[in-house]
């Protein structure tokens, strides 16, 4: 009789922890939210040039994209699309992104958050330590070398254009031994960078980065938009938003935006409540878009906002 409780007994805490942990996996399941990177504009000494022959500004924007997308939480625009945009509305004329163009373009792309900056700092710095022996032209002797990188970085809810986040990362990498006298500052490839002290403290810079978005994009809420209506409705968000078949939606209409006049930030609008959507076909455009059904309410629109209950 005791085996007998004791087996019910352990059969029902296993299921209760199984259940458990469904509901865990349930909660932990989360949309992607849209995020826009803007090339870094440069303002280190411009002697640097990454391996595929991008100026530093650009290198490090690729690299933050790159990274970005790795960590699996975010659904990230190509800057090419965001260059192209800032190109047809001329907002990137003068090179330098501002907070307003950053949110207008972004708010254009669907995003909720977009990232641009500069690189402040970016190169090499040596002091000799020892003794020196000249060779064939060049300086040998024992120095101690260090790189570094530093960075500006700024955060904008695109919904408002507010700068929710702004912070300056400053990483240095150093080493000692024998060095040449030589101020060539290329890599011939991928490799060569990252095993660069310059590519190493490059790497920390932009891990430090992912983590400020992460909290920048904590409390900005999620939202996509009704790019047809009918008896069927798309909306602009699918499988590689994190979008699933089944998910239920609410969709509001966006009235007059209320702007502030002193700040000029947008303050949002007003809404109105359409109805509920369920997702029945997330791969849409390759998993850009979905597919949906009407569960309450009716006429829905292009434009209008779709939002997580």
């Amino acid at each position: 009789m005791f085996k007998k409780s004791a087996l019910l007994f352990t059969s029902l805490f296993v299921l209760t922890v199984l259940i458990a942990g469904g509901a865990t996996n349930a909660v932990a399941k989360q949309i992607k939210k849209r995020v826009a990177v803007f090339t870094f504009e440069d303002k280190s000494n411009h002697r640097f040039r990454w391996w595929t022959g991008q100026p530093v500004g650009e290198g490090m924007a690729d690299m933050l994209v790159t990274a970005l997308v790795k960590t699996g939480k975010y659904q990230v625009i190509e800057r090419q699309e965001i260059n192209k945009l800032l190109q047809e509305q001329k907002l990137g004329l003068s090179g330098v992104v501002t907070p307003q163009s950053a949110a207008q373009v972004g708010k254009m792309l669907g995003v909720e958050l977009a990232i641009f900056g500069a690189v402040t700092e970016f190169g090499y710095s040596e002091q000799s330590t020892g003794g020196r022996l000249k060779k064939k032209g060049f300086g040998i002797g024992l120095k101690s070398t260090k790189a570094t990188v530093g960075v500006d970085v700024r955060f904008v809810n695109t919904s408002t254009g507010e700068i929710v986040m702004a912070e300056s990362v400053r990483k240095e990498k150093s080493k000692k031994g024998l060095a040449l006298d030589t101020k060539e500052f290329r890599f011939d490839n991928r490799n060569k960078f990252d095993e660069s002290l310059v590519g190493k403290a490059t790497r920390e810079a932009i891990d430090a980065i992912v983590e400020m978005v992460d909290k920048a994009a904590t409390n900005l809420p999620w939202q996509a938009k009704v790019i047809k209506g009918g008896s069927t409705i798309y909306i602009n968000a699918g499988s590689l938003a994190g979008v699933e078949v089944g998910d239920v939606f609410v969709v509001y209409r966006p009235g007059e935006e209320l702007i502030d006049p002193d700040t000029g930030l947008s303050l949002g609008s007003t809404e109105t409540k359409i109805g509920t959507i369920r997702v029945t076909n997330n791969s849409i455009g390759n998993g850009k878009a979905s597919q949906c059904v009407a569960v309450t309410g009716s006429g829905f629109q292009q434009g209008d906002i779709v939002r997580e209950q």
